[in-house]
């Protein structure tokens, strides 16, 4: 079994940008074997969301800024999708 301690210096090299992007991914995996275009535009879109609406001082200015690109991708995938 593994102490506090040993989890918690493992954990202290990540931060709240980390925890979203790993979530981004997973969701990205997850909706890949829909192969529903405006699934994976809705994941772009709203993961952009999650990162512009992030508190930025628990993370790098660059993965509160890659949330406006995620958020544009998001809704020319939306538009260019299918039903």
């Amino acid at each position: 079994m593994l102490s506090p301690l040993a989890i918690d210096t493992f954990l202290l090299d990540y931060h709240l940008g980390h925890v979203i992007l790993l979530g981004f991914i997973v969701s990205l995996l997850g909706a890949a074997p829909l192969k529903s275009q405006r699934v994976i535009a809705s994941v772009f879109g709203g993961f952009g969301l999650i990162f512009l609406v992030a508190p930025y001082t628990t993370m790098s200015k660059l993965y509160v800024l890659a949330g406006i690109p995620m958020i544009l991708i998001g809704t020319l995938l939306w538009t260019m999708g299918d039903s």
